[in-house]
């Protein structure tokens, strides 16, 4: 049974700390051999199973020491269908699969989480397709059709939410949408951007929520930006603007590269930890709605750290 489903405790305020890069630290920084940078194929064996959980752990200490909530996004990206196809699971493995990562995330909430630092667990889900290149977009239908299975499997699990990550077009995000609502999950979007803050698809932030809003009846709970270094971003934002108002949460990249500079890089970029969590910062100061905040490709815990460090001396 779900803790958080019904009430998730990041709309009521608090401020709220997702990780880094998970994909990026196991293969940049761990030298494990990710195939279709598919992390929760690591649930397969008991020592894949133990790395997950170490990198969790760190994560979620990092929280409590700072006082603050956790976000636990399960290491699912790749958890759907046409990549487990390619990996060589079942339908049926698959859904095991995904439910084993919540059971993960439990193991750690329940190893960790306080009342004043509550820890949410959230089924990831990635796009059909590249999170960097929308490719053959899907139609809302489609997309409604094929995330429905993965979406399925976290329902029957304690998850209290769904979050889409990376999603780089309209049309997927409303079917994803759709497909939550239809299994009563709250959800977040979060949109990839590219270096002038728009969508792959050249939507802007704007255009795509105020479109997924439109055709759910504002079915996410909250929206949020991934993907993208601050620096990429942070202009497209107007103070005061109902769609940014939908805008809760932020996972940033650690490099100032374009999605297809860092595609052919053969080095992690990881930036400068102690300047992201100060433009992190600067964001949350800005925009005070916005309390969901996280790394993406790139970045790894002394990321977070920073934005922990930073969001302690702004308390």
């Amino acid at each position: 049974m779900s803790k958080y489903r019904d009430a998730l405790p990041q709309m009521q305020g608090g401020f709220f700390l997702t990780d880094g890069g998970l994909e990026t630290t196991l293969v940049f920084h761990d030298g494990i051999d990710l195939p279709h940078f598919a992390a929760f194929d690591l649930l397969r064996a008991e020592d894949g199973r133990q790395r997950l959980r170490e990198y969790y752990d760190l994560y979620a200490r990092m929280a409590v020491e700072a006082g603050h909530g956790f976000v636990l996004e399960t290491p699912t990206w790749r958890a759907s269908r046409d990549w487990g196809d390619l990996l060589g699971y079942s339908r049926d493995q698959l859904a095991a699969a995904n439910r084993d990562s919540i059971a993960l995330m439990t193991e750690v909430r329940e190893a960790f989480e306080t009342v004043a630092t509550p820890m949410v667990i959230s089924g990831c889900i990635g796009p059909r397709g590249d999170g960097y290149d929308p490719g053959q977009a899907m139609t809302a239908a489609e997309a409604e059709t094929y995330h429905a299975e993965q979406i399925a499997a976290f329902a029957g699990t304690e998850a209290d939410m769904v979050t889409a990550i990376t999603m780089t077009n309209v049309p997927e995000s409303i079917g994803l949408t759709r497909a939550a609502q239809r299994a009563g999950m709250p959800v977040a979007i979060s949109f990839t951007v590219e270096t002038d803050g728009r969508l792959p698809t050249g939507d802007t932030l704007k255009e795509a929520i105020e479109a997924v809003d439109d055709a759910t009846g504002s079915g996410p709970a909250y929206y949020m930006i991934n993907c993208a270094h601050p620096d990429h971003f942070s202009d497209a934002l107007e103070k005061g603007e109902a769609w940014v108002m939908r805008l809760q949460g932020l996972r940033g990249n650690a490099s100032r590269m374009s999605h297809e500079e860092l595609d052919n890089a053969e080095e992690l970029d990881a930036g400068n930890p102690h300047e992201f969590g100060a433009l992190k910062r600067g964001l949350v100061d800005r925009f005070g709605h916005i309390n969901v905040v996280g790394g993406c490709c790139g970045t790894d815990h002394r990321h977070i750290d920073a934005i922990a460090s930073e969001q302690r001396q702004a308390a």
